[in-house]
């Protein structure tokens, strides 16, 4: 038949014996996603070098979860930045407990509690928190390019405390710490659950008027920040347009939606800068 879809098998030369692989007429989709599709065959089972990439992704995925975030590193890219930085860790003493525990993940150790405390109520408008969550490699990776180019977006004149870097820490850890600061608005930055195409996404996640207690309906989420998913400016200019929206309205989660994409429709060229 003339619409028959072409034998995907190459043909073999003269005297060399034919290839064991059965290739997907869907091989070309390949080029267009990372997701783990026209696989082809060998006999019932999938060729070898699928078996060892999909055995690669898994070790990429697990070394995300169980590798240290580099606490010194990430302190002096974001000084280097302009960002004044402390540490705090979560009640989790370890990866094995906070995988065990999420809810001590999400509370502050106590003698760090009471260190941001002793700085005083700042009243500043943003209380940035960068967590090492599920993917410490994410945010080795993106946290600082992300807060780089957050500056350009927003408004010299919003206040910020400083930047807290937590380690074994869950989402809503920076309820606490902002709330320790007086902040109005919580940003966490946090390495997302790692998939099998994307170790290092990076997620963001958005709070008014942050406290213990807060559940995530009240809370707006930015997935996907990686140069292969959401770039740099694109995720910057959302969360800078949830940031002045949300101090605005004095709200965020499901009463807030992301109508950032108006702006750029407005906008005459590139994405506009949000004063």
């Amino acid at each position: 038949m003339a619409d028959e879809l072409p034998d995907p098998t190459p043909s073999a030369a003269p005297g060399d014996a034919p290839s064991p692989v059965t290739d997907s007429p869907w091989t070309a989709w390949r080029a267009a996603t990372p997701a783990r599709l026209a696989l082809g065959r060998a006999g019932a089972g999938m060729p070898t070098d699928e078996t060892l990439r999909f055995g690669w992704a898994h070790a990429m995925a697990r070394d995300a979860i169980h590798a240290p975030l580099d606490v010194d590193a990430l302190t002096a890219d974001l000084r280097s930045l302009g960002w004044a930085v402390e540490r705090v860790r979560s009640r989790a003493d370890d990866r094995a407990t906070y995988l065990r525990r999420p809810d001590l993940g999400r509370q502050l150790y106590a003698d760090d509690a009471v260190r941001l405390r002793e700085t005083g109520n700042s009243g500043a408008d943003v209380c940035i928190v960068v967590g090492d969550g599920l993917s410490s490699l994410a945010v080795a990776r993106h946290a600082a390019p992300l807060l780089a180019a957050l500056r350009s977006q927003l408004s010299p004149e919003t206040r910020f405390a400083p930047v807290v870097i937590a380690t074994q820490a869950r989402v809503a850890l920076a309820d606490e710490v902002a709330e320790c600061f007086g902040a109005t608005l919580s940003v966490m930055l946090i390495g997302e659950r790692p998939g099998l195409s994307s170790p290092d996404s990076l997620g963001i996640y958005l709070t008014h008027a942050p406290r213990r207690g807060r559940h995530d309906a009240e809370r707006n989420c930015i997935s996907n920040v990686r140069p292969e998913g959401l770039s740099y400016p694109l995720a910057a200019f959302k969360l800078a347009w949830l940031m002045r929206e949300a101090l605005r309205r004095s709200l965020s989660g499901v009463a807030l939606k992301d109508e950032s994409d108006l702006a750029v429709l407005e906008a005459s060229d590139g994405l506009p800068r949000l004063d």
